[in-house]
């Protein structure tokens, strides 16, 4: 997944006839807004459930009957976009890998890099039905409560020196009102350039990481409330190549339900708080 990860308009436009572009955004925009050509339209709540593998994946029968019915095979190059800065695209590429598809990529900037610059297709291209294979991923991200209890342990031992940092991808009011003892707040929509709705560079990314101690060098351990918010950040960083990523599915919808510890409290600048444990 993590070789040329994030992809460019301008590059999916030279490689078209290679790839395989799925668009997440409602069906109703695909049709009546247009899609990058040969596009299939799955939207997001078509793979979004809260009643299937673990958290809020789809299910493998789900998934295997969403890529069957849009032709896709298990060895496909996928391109994923929406028109939300890549968090819908990113949630459906961190499905994909979990059911162990392995060549996959975010455009860029949404919809909007592709339409401002490129051709848009209003038809839709009928593909043959697929005969889909799950795999299992060649390592997974996914950690559950009692891994992310320990990590809360680990920070609180280790404290500035811990080789481990939890972080809230949540607005900062949620934070504030709520969240897990010893994690940084990064508010996901930080990581994007506000005229090009893209990734702001690497550079950019790279120094507001370090300023708040998410570094490569680190166990990085995501959550938000439901996984949606934390898929765009663990995109993020596996482009920026950090290799030690933990993904926790259940997020705070989980954490709260099984009593999981919390604080309150107001951020400062590196994104820790004045805290009160609850």
């Amino acid at each position: 997944m993590y070789e040329n990860l994030v992809v460019s308009a301008d590059w999916l436009a030279d490689n078209l006839d290679d790839v395989r572009v799925v668009d997440v955004r409602d069906a109703w925009e695909f049709d009546g807004i247009g899609h990058v050509p040969g596009a299939v339209s799955i939207p997001f709540d078509s793979f979004r459930s809260d009643v299937g593998d673990e958290g809020m994946l789809p299910g493998t029968d789900v998934w295997t009957d969403l890529m069957d019915e849009a032709g896709i095979d298990a060895d496909d190059t996928l391109v994923a976009y929406d028109d939300t800065h890549g968090v819908f695209a990113a949630r459906f590429l961190v499905t994909a890998e979990l059911y162990g598809h392995r060549d996959l990529h975010l455009l860029n900037g949404d919809f909007s890099a592709w339409s401002r610059e490129h051709e848009v297709e209003r038809d839709a291209v009928d593909y043959p039905e697929s005969d889909y294979e799950v795999r299992d991923p060649e390592s997974s991200p996914l950690v559950g409560y009692d891994y992310v209890l320990d990590a809360v342990e680990r920070v609180e031992a280790g404290g500035e020196d811990a080789e481990t940092v939890i972080v809230d991808t949540r607005e900062t009011w949620e934070y504030e009102e709520s969240h897990v003892p010893g994690a940084v707040q990064l508010d996901w929509m930080e990581l994007v350039d506000d005229g090009s709705r893209g990734l702001k560079s690497d550079e950019k990314l790279e120094e507001l990481l370090a300023e708040r101690g998410i570094t490569p060098e680190k166990e990085v351990v995501l959550y938000c409330n439901t996984a949606r918010r934390i898929s765009h950040t663990y995109v993020v960083l596996r482009h920026l190549g950090y290799e030690n990523v933990a993904f926790y599915e259940g997020s705070l919808t989980e954490w709260d339900e099984r009593g999981g510890p919390v604080e309150t409290g107001e951020t400062d600048e590196t994104g820790e708080t004045n805290e009160s444990e609850e």
